[in-house]
């Protein structure tokens, strides 16, 4: 494990500013993906093969096939905003255009699912299409599959796209899933959770010949199409809860369980749930990458360098990205702690600067950040991301800030603190809550907001300096849609009421550093936690982009 400086250390605790556990732990590179925990979709608990008769006779469905032809049509050239805002050109398309759950393919052929070996298409460039209907049925053999999790798998020679119920909705990064896995590896897309028998599912699969740059002589065909049953899996409770008020049971429920989903990461941070495509998007600043987890155990890297790339990238203990949050328009916004600065990850992946200075001079490392309503970034700028935090000489501002981002323009909010971290608004927006790193001050401030989106003068909402002593102080914040505020003190997740009252503490087996809500009802938090990722079920949604 690779420690700061003695010297480092001491000029922290010369501010009286404990150096955050994040800055101790290793930066060395992590050599393989770290471990999902939830249960993968390995073996399944039931399986229907979509090539036989009888596999299709159980789901009552039907194949049907159609060659796919390339058009010569107009579009547009590249434009000042990088998009296809310029000059008229000719390109190329397809037709037809299958994906849609209501696509009309009653005039295609109807393949017998013993036939979907048989090449087709035309060989070199070519593509086709794929279409099937079928139905949850009531029963696979003894197996009642109500309440299951379907996988659809599908291996086509050679690459494959899979369109679920008209939709096709790829991810920055993805490799496989609904996109192209690689050449002739299996695609396998969830279908359906919680299912029932009787649901209808419309499925369309779009087969292309490759590798494209060869115009190789074979052709297009299925190797293998299965539906996948799985049956929830409990997971183990790793965590307790610390009830100190009555009011907690209306918050997190009696009994509650916390799971751990993953592990084997450097130090975890800044997570958001993406609703368009359900899936939590966190970082790993030491290991400089942002994880993507899917809520059936899937986790892969969704970027890597999220926050450095520089010649000097050993020095730094938290180079890559801490915070990230959404806009508006759904689009991933950033807290790069290496670059200085806070970017927005479009949705064609460029990267679009949002502040990276303030009166001139470099900002020191975001931290965490939020939007408002009215599309304003509200963001924290501590040291803590600089090899050596106050004393580090990259360091050009003297202060620690607040700030507020909007219409290109960055504006100073407050410099009261000499550590803010987690901010977050009240439900109505007339407060915001920060959070201050300072072992000396640990203070959560709450701020009211004007009219113009600029701060009024603070007030101490919670202190805890003297009461809970240590070298853990506050980290992220987040409140949920009763106003009650969630942060990341020492031992766990303290709940607080409006009033600043402690209701109770989420432990979990290792400190947390941020959460944020996730699912489809924004009642599930994630946690982050030094070198796992956790959840647990609560009965108050939280306040989400």
């Amino acid at each position: 494990m690779r420690a700061c400086p003695r010297a480092d250390l001491a000029a922290g605790r010369a501010r009286r500013l404990t150096v955050p556990l994040f800055v101790l732990l290793s930066t060395a590179p992590a050599f393989a993906l770290p471990t999902p925990l939830v249960r993968p979709l390995g073996r399944p608990d039931a399986l229907v093969d979509l090539r036989t008769d009888e596999g299709l006779r159980l789901v009552a469905g039907r194949w049907r096939y159609h060659d796919v032809h390339l058009v010569d049509v107009d579009a547009k050239g590249p434009g000042p905003d990088l998009k296809p805002s310029g000059a008229a050109v000719r390109t190329h398309d397809y037709t037809p255009k299958a994906g849609a759950a209501d696509f009309d393919d009653s005039a295609w052929d109807v393949l017998a699912p013993t036939t979907l070996d048989a090449r087709r298409a035309n060989g070199k460039l070519c593509f086709a299409w794929y279409r099937l209907s079928l139905t949850i049925p009531k029963r696979i053999g003894g197996f009642d599959p109500t309440g299951s999790t379907v996988a659809f798998e599908i291996v086509i020679d050679d690459y494959a796209e899979v369109w679920v119920d008209g939709k096709l909705a790829p991810v920055l990064g993805q490799t496989g899933g609904a996109v192209v896995a690689g050449f002739n590896a299996p695609n396998r897309v969830i279908i359906g959770r919680n299912v029932k028998p009787g649901r209808k599912i419309q499925l369309a699969v779009f087969g292309m010949n490759d590798p494209i740059s060869t115009s190789p002589n074979n052709f297009i065909w299925i190797k293998s199409a299965t539906l996948d049953f799985f049956k929830p899996q409990p997971i183990a409770n790793v965590g307790e809860i610390e009830r100190l008020d009555p009011a907690l049971d209306a918050i997190v429920p009696r009994p509650s369980q916390v799971e751990k989903l993953a592990g084997g990461f450097l130090f975890t941070e800044g997570p958001i749930w993406v609703r368009d495509g359900g899936y939590l998007l966190f970082s790993d600043p030491n290991d400089n990458r942002i994880y993507r987890f899917t809520a059936d155990g899937e986790l892969s890297v969704f970027r890597t360098k999220s926050g450095y790339t520089g010649a000097d990238i050993a020095e730094y203990g938290q180079p890559g990205s801490n915070g990230l949050t959404l806009d508006r328009e759904g689009r991933l916004t950033i807290d790069e702690c290496g670059n200085h600065r806070v970017s927005r990850l479009e949705k064609n992946g460029q990267l679009t600067v949002l502040a990276d200075r303030y009166d001139g001079k470099r900002l020191n490392s975001p931290n965490d950040l939020v939007y408002k309503s009215d599309g304003a970034l509200y963001f924290t700028d501590p040291p803590f991301g600089l090899p050596k935090f106050f004393a580090d000489p990259r360091k050009e501002l003297p202060f620690s800030g607040v700030y507020r981002v909007a219409d290109g323009t960055i504006q100073l909010l407050t410099k009261d603190l000499t550590g803010p971290n987690g901010l977050a608004f009240s439900p109505d927006e007339h407060f915001l809550y920060v959070d201050n790193w300072d072992v000396a001050k640990k203070v959560i401030m709450r701020y009211p907001v004007a009219a113009d989106g600029t701060l009024g003068t603070g007030e101490v909402f919670l202190d805890i300096t003297t009461s809970e002593p240590g070298e853990q102080a506050f980290d992220g914040l987040k409140v949920d849609q009763k106003g009650n505020v969630y942060v990341s003190a020492p031992g766990g997740v303290w709940i607080l009421s409006p009033t600043g009252k402690h209701l109770g503490t989420i432990k979990a087996p290792e400190q947390p550093a941020n959460f944020a809500w996730g699912d489809d009802d924004g009642r599930a938090l994630y946690i982050t936690a030094r070198t796992g990722l956790y959840r647990i079920r609560l009965q108050v949604p939280g306040v989400r982009p």
